[in-house]
């Protein structure tokens, strides 16, 4: 394999989706070796590595080094409770629960139909911080107290750590992620939880929203399942990762829902804590495209950035907390936030997530001790220590991370590629 195959594979990820594309930018032992794109982002503006898009929960990963960067700096603490740094976190049986705990899920903080029940509310970074400080710990369905590994605080999570480091550095979270990671490393103007308006007619939106309006609150958003075509199924054989899959499913057809079924076990899956989790009242919550929403500061799932930043991000994991030699993590923080905190079955998510410091391990059939943050709609960003390797792919494809195969496509040629 040659860095080109991962443009000539990128585009052939388009599958049936043109124009719909997306940027990849891969570094490996600190230098960019991967930088390719494919498809438009919005109808006037074809994808590059600085192209802003919603990343949903790729955020996760970006606020999980902001805060190793704060514990390096001495300003935060992983094993303190979340009460020292926000005294009204305190309420409703909270007051011991651990920063650590927080960003590996173990804190019972899941719910967020326990938080609000309208999904408007969720605009309101104040009356959120306010609703979470008061929220009630909650116990997954079909668990107990002592026998759930962790619960994908998939939104809840997002106040909380973002409440904390306003609290440990006085400042807005938008002006600690650029004073502490955005301005440091080189990516100003590339990592956002909420945009300014001047910004809106920047980001990269799914193909539906070329021809409709998002700010349209009468139509559902959903993204539409698809049967593979012939022509997708042939695609699918051709992949490098093929050959992984095919060793992977003893002789079951390469179909994209076979594929899926790799990495993700959804028989598994318990739909309510699903549901409580993402969606308020159980609904389907937000539609994240919309102005007021790309606008309003939601950082567990609305943070914007491009794949040049995210990758510039892991390639400083991938270098052990350095980059440029500057020591962004310190040595015995990186230890930490390396280290898995949990093992088993998720109760939110239907896979063992191994959950580090705001981590979960790299889906992978390879051998790999990766770690990152996929978002919703099938985007990635990961390091890998070992391979010194840093991965990052986002897309504005109308797909879900349960129902595309397109990150594992390009995460399995990228390990293969790059193995130690």
């Amino acid at each position: 394999m040659q860095y080109a195959d991962f443009q000539a594979t990128l585009d052939a990820l388009q599958f049936d989706d043109v124009p719909a594309g997306g940027a990849l930018v891969i570094y490996h032992q600190g230098e960019q070796v991967v930088c390719a794109s494919t498809g438009q982002a919005l109808p006037n503006q074809p994808w590059s590595d600085q192209t802003l898009s919603v990343n949903f929960s790729i955020g996760k990963g970006v606020m999980a080094t902001l805060i190793a960067i704060l514990v390096s700096q001495g300003l935060l603490e992983y094993e303190r409770p979340v009460s020292y740094y926000w005294q009204d976190f305190a309420k409703n049986g909270k007051a011991d629960i651990l920063l650590s705990e927080v960003l590996s899920h173990r804190a019972g903080l899941f719910d967020i139909s326990s938080v609000a029940s309208d999904a408007a509310i969720l605009l309101d970074w104040t009356q959120m911080l306010d609703r979470v400080a008061a929220m009630p710990v909650c116990i997954p369905k079909s668990q107990d107290k002592e026998n759930y590994a962790s619960a994908y605080s998939a939104l809840v999570s997002g106040w909380v750590l973002g409440g904390v480091v306003e609290r440990a550095t006085g400042m807005s979270l938008n002006e600690a992620l650029q004073r502490y990671l955005a301005e440091p490393l080189g990516v100003s103007g590339q990592l956002y939880y909420g945009i300014d308006a001047s910004l809106l007619n920047q980001i990269a939106k799914p193909v539906r929203y070329f021809y409709e309006s998002p700010n349209d609150t009468t139509v559902r958003r959903k993204p539409v399942l698809k049967p593979d075509s012939e022509a997708v199924l042939e695609k699918l054989t051709q992949l490098s990762a093929a050959k992984h899959w095919q060793e992977a499913l003893m002789g079951q057809k390469l179909t994209t829902a076979n594929i899926n079924r790799l990495y993700f076990d959804t028989s598994r899956m318990n739909l309510s804590n699903y549901k409580n989790a993402l969606m308020p009242n159980a609904k389907d919550g937000l539609e994240y495209h919309r102005d007021d929403v790309l606008m309003a500061c939601i950082p567990a799932a609305n943070g914007v950035s491009t794949a040049q930043a995210l990758a510039r991000i892991y390639a400083m994991h991938a270098a052990d907390g350095v980059w440029q030699d500057k020591q962004f993590i310190r040595p015995e923080v990186m230890a930490r936030l390396r280290l898995v905190q949990t093992d088993g079955f998720d109760a939110v998510m239907p896979a063992n997530m191994r959950w580090r410091m705001g981590f979960h391990r790299l889906f992978a059939l390879q051998q790999t001790d990766g770690y990152g943050h996929m978002g919703y709609n099938g985007s990635v960003a990961f390091c890998d220590p070992k391979r010194r390797l840093a991965f990052a792919f986002i897309h504005n494809f109308d797909t879900t991370m349960l129902n595309d195969i397109r990150q594992f496509a390009l995460s399995e040629m990228a390990l293969a590629m790059f193995a130690p």
